[in-house]
């Protein structure tokens, strides 16, 4: 019997001292630190802790990595379209001419007419592919344009469809020039490297391609009046070499 009383008073005692702690431990004192707060649309950081600059987002499947020191370096292209990359020289062919050139019109540099003339080979290469006759219009002379749109109109007819991308160039050299009066005459030697196709009316490659690209050189001459106030140069001769 007396074990029973025993067992009785342990679990008395056992039962106060539970609500004691709960009293204590359940009480706010007013110097607790409030609950830690974070922005919902935030991601967390990967420990838990404080985000760092350059902690991934956990998952998000768009983040991209930056390459390390240790990643391997791009391969360089093999088209040269960068400036210092071109060459362009006056060709001893063009010396005299050049001179002459620059003794009527003292802002004629021939290194900048160069990559001026490039600008002007890739804009009518691109709109002579599309039939673009408005963008050429500008460009071009009078006989230069007519044969430009004969061939346009020559490719519709045959319901052919061009395609020319133009990768990069080798070289846009001043070649040849010459002055007839007030007439300056340019022709710049261009080596480029291309990809010609030419389709069907079915879409069939019918000429060129698509997989391969080629060097291409041209000649086109070039004429501007020095005496007019425009200076704006005119295509006024195509051929190719070789």
């Amino acid at each position: 019997m007396g074990n029973n009383y025993d067992i009785i008073l342990i679990g008395l005692v056992a039962i106060f001292l539970i609500l004691r702690l709960r009293s204590v431990l359940g009480k706010r004192t007013g110097n607790e630190r409030p609950p830690a707060t974070r922005d919902p649309f935030s991601p967390p950081s990967p420990s838990g802790g404080t985000p760092r600059i350059g902690d991934a987002p956990v998952g998000n499947d768009n983040v991209v990595s930056l390459p390390g020191a240790n990643a391997p370096a791009p391969r360089p292209s093999n088209a040269t379209t960068g400036p210092g990359g071109i060459r362009a020289t006056v060709l001893p062919t063009a010396s005299a001419g050049v001179s002459a050139i620059r003794a009527a019109d003292p802002h004629f540099d021939p290194l900048v007419f160069a990559d001026g003339a490039r600008a002007a080979f890739a804009a009518i290469v691109e709109a002579f592919a599309k039939g673009d006759t408005q963008a050429l219009r500008p460009l071009l002379d009078g006989p230069t344009f007519a044969s430009f749109e004969g061939a346009i109109r020559a490719r519709n007819e045959r319901h052919e469809k061009a395609e020319t991308t133009l990768i990069g160039f080798e070289a846009s050299d001043v070649a040849a020039a010459e002055l007839q009066g007030s007439i300056a005459q340019v022709t710049v030697r261009f080596v480029s490297e291309q990809v010609n196709v030419v389709r069907n009316a079915e879409g069939q490659i019918a000429d060129g391609n698509p997989n391969e690209v080629q060097k291409v050189i041209d000649l086109w001459t070039f004429r501007r009046d020095t005496k007019s106030s425009d200076p704006n140069w005119m295509l006024v001769k195509t051929e190719s070499e070789g």
